[in-house]
């Protein structure tokens, strides 16, 4: 480290992606220190996935447990299956304890210096800590912003964290409301409405969009939409926004059409769930003290080594990662992130490859994806002067599915047809999240369906309908 800064490196946020920025700058060497203003861990680990996933896990074995159908076809009877809200919603607690100590912890194992306190930077190679015990300003040769991101809230809604709330407060499961309306069909609202509607709940999804799902495969959107919403006590609104929404007991939503604006409806219900998206935190982080611009979005604008740029070109040792970044917000990715520029920080060139990084909702049973849908590969190939080619298989024919009894399901694999390379793989059915692994590896190495098809899956797996999927493309 040259003696004229205080650190290598320092980080400012404790998220998934600044913990794995960490973690990988103390094993090239670098002296690294990292800057949180809230809680260890960030959205991730105390209000987004490992909460919600712990809410989904307990939730989803009611769901099971009290599908009398489903179990008596296996032989199995159960009676009366109850649950205590309270102790689910401690299990989600006590998760998120368990792992924001782990993660501070491993931090401190390796000589990390942990500061509490607002970082913002306040010149090239400097950040100031507003601090408790005040301000502190530290300098560093590499600094890298990992600032993620709040639920957005549309204009018109006023949130009270009681009746109407973001998913910030939504998995502290604090009650359960009769009937809760949820605005937004993407994969925060379709986990909680799979969360509420095994609790017992009523719901009202709302989507403003056209269609239900927006961003899923519309062939898994469709399915989906058969096994997750339409059998259950969802009511669904497509093409309608939420143009008011005022707290209280009832909470009222002043329902319009979202193309015309005209009114609609107006909803009396118990409680609303606001699952709208999410907007960076991006304000306030002393962007201007280095000539950076936000870009229309207010994300931070980078390369995909993950410079900082300012008017195009890169800022020399300012990086940011995560979901500040706008690219794909998600944890995983902001992890993935933040090694690629730990390693350009530590002089070995890495750019981060996008079209492999999966996303998953953890519904019952879970969707995931990789790469590009139907749809954005055929803008390609047109672009680029290529077919695409389509191949499907179904959990119905899978040996695995059918002893579990889940063979709702389909697995999708697009592709070129000239060279047979995996450009998009989506699937919908039991343990979904699980098997796309295979699918973003074979992207990442850019393989041909024709070589995976001779690949060997074991019998009788789940992942058989990836196997099947290839075969039918291969020979096609």
């Amino acid at each position: 480290m040259s003696q004229s800064f205080d650190y290598d490196l320092v980080i400012v946020g404790a998220g998934v992606g600044g913990h794995g920025a960490a973690l990988h700058a103390v094993s090239c060497g670098l002296k690294t220190a990292i800057i949180e203003a809230a809680d260890m861990g960030g959205t991730c680990v105390n209000r987004g996935c490992i909460p919600s996933k712990a809410l989904l896990a307990a939730s989803g074995r009611v769901r099971e447990l009290r599908d009398a159908y489903h179990l008596k076809s296996m032989g199995i009877q159960i009676d009366n299956v109850r649950f205590e809200r309270g102790d689910i919603a401690n299990h989600a607690n006590n998760l998120v304890a368990k792992i924001q100590g782990d993660l501070t912890n491993s931090l401190k194992r390796l000589n990390v210096d942990i500061i509490q306190g607002w970082g913002k930077l306040t010149g090239k190679q400097k950040v100031t800590v507003d601090t408790p015990d005040g301000e502190k300003t530290i300098t560093a040769k590499d600094i890298i912003l990992s600032t993620g991101s709040i639920p957005f809230v549309p204009p018109g809604i006023e949130v009270d964290g009681k009746t109407v709330f973001t998913s910030d407060q939504a998995v502290k499961l604090e009650w359960l409301p009769q009937w809760v309306a949820i605005v937004g069909s993407g994969y925060i609202g379709l986990e909680f409405s799979d969360v509420y509607s095994a609790l017992g709940c009523e719901i009202t999804m709302i989507e403003a969009l056209p269609d239900l799902m927006p961003g899923f495969d519309r062939d898994i959107a469709k399915l989906a939409q058969r096994v997750l919403i339409n059998p259950r006590d969802i009511e669904t609104y497509s093409g309608i926004y939420a143009k008011k929404i005022t707290p209280g007991s009832p909470v009222v939503i002043e329902l319009a059409d979202f193309k015309t604006k005209e009114d609609v409806d107006v909803l009396e219900v118990d409680a609303c769930l606001v699952a709208t998206g999410r907007i960076p935190v991006t304000q306030n982080i002393g962007l201007d003290s280095v000539s950076v611009e936000l870009d229309r979005r207010k994300f931070i604008p980078v390369n995909d080594s993950m410079a900082v740029l300012s008017q195009g070109e890169p800022v020399p040792h300012l990086w940011a990662i995560g979901d500040a970044t706008g690219k794909m917000m998600l944890a995983h990715a902001a992890s993935a992130q933040g090694i690629t520029a730990v390693e350009n920080i530590c002089g070995r060139t890495k750019e981060i490859d996008y079209a492999s990084i999966p996303a998953a909702a953890f519904t019952h049973p879970e969707i995931s994806y990789v790469g590009m849908t139907q749809e954005q590969a055929k803008e390609v190939g047109e672009a680029q002067g290529f077919e695409v080619g389509v191949s499907k298989s179904y959990f119905k024919g899978n040996s695995k599915a059918l002893a579990e009894g889940e063979a709702d399901g389909i697995a999708k694999v697009v592709y070129r047809k000239d060279t047979g390379e995996v450009l998009g793989v989506h699937i919908f059915g039991l343990h979904a999240a699980d098997i796309i692994h295979e699918a973003s590896a074979a992207i990442a190495n850019r393989q041909s369906v024709n070589s995976l098809a001779h690949l060997v899956h074991a019998h009788p797996t789940l992942s058989e309908v990836l196997d099947e999927a290839y075969k039918r493309a291969a020979v096609s």
